[in-house]
């Protein structure tokens, strides 16, 4: 593994190598992308109505509750500063790391690595928020966005289960379930490589499929006792 800039490659003199310095900027570009994980979109439209979100409805500071507490542009911001959040740290640091190291023969893909670990940072981020006593969201808006960044045709396919599992449950929460189990089912398609980076991969997508589920578990205690809300705006529509 090389350094490719040649002005970030002066760094020689603190005689560390090639892979320690990798391994510091990921380090520092994954902190950055935990904080930007806590930015609360819900949270500051919410204060801007001059509620606390999470003393309404559900008490989740996500999309659905937002939807359902204060209408459909609240939740349209909400869901557009979510997505990008997760985007945008998994991209730029994808793109960064990429144009300053070189894998060489190493056969690593140092832009999916770097935008896998900095996408699930700011997932943690937002699920887990310090900024907000740990009380986050669910993942899903943002997980979509590390999605896209990482392989549009996971996100896409991801986004597919997720409109199917509404329209057909007019529930949010089965599309959000959907979704997390088709991403490595997706990966597996999608990914084609045989390598061990492919194989890591598909453990990572797993793992994250399975967090997303874990967060929606009282979503599915909900589900199986007939309790679970259906989206207000469908349930009107069907109504008319």
């Amino acid at each position: 593994m090389v350094i490719k800039s040649k002005a970030f490659a002066s760094a020689a003199f603190l005689s560390v190598s090639t892979e320690t310095l990798l391994i510091l900027c990921l380090v520092l570009l994954a902190v950055l992308s935990y904080f930007i994980g806590n930015i609360s979109p819900a949270t500051l439209v919410g204060k801007m109505h001059g509620i606390d979100i999470r003393s309404q409805g559900s008490g989740n500071p996500g999309t659905t509750n937002v939807l359902r507490t204060l209408g459909k542009k609240a939740a349209a911001c909400t869901l557009i500063i979510d997505i990008m959040k997760g985007f945008l740290p998994a991209f730029l640091s994808g793109f960064a790391i990429n144009a300053l190291f070189d894998a060489g023969q190493t056969g690593i893909n140092i832009f999916d690595l770097s935008a896998a670990v900095c996408g699930t940072f700011a997932l943690i981020g937002h699920m887990w928020p310090v900024c907000f006593k740990f009380k986050g969201g669910k993942g899903v808006a943002t997980g979509f966005g590390v999605l896209m960044a990482l392989d549009w045709r996971v996100g896409l396919t991801a986004l597919f289960f997720a409109l199917a599992g509404v329209l057909i449950s007019k529930r949010m929460s089965v599309g959000s379930i959907a979704a997390a189990v088709s991403f490595p089912i997706a990966v597996y398609i999608f990914i084609t490589r045989s390598d061990i980076a492919a194989q890591w991969e598909m453990i990572w997508s797993a793992l994250l499929a399975v967090l997303v589920i874990w967060r929606h578990r009282s979503n599915i205690g909900r589900l199986v006792k007939g309790e679970e809300p259906p989206l207000s705006v469908l349930s009107r529509n069907k109504n008319k």
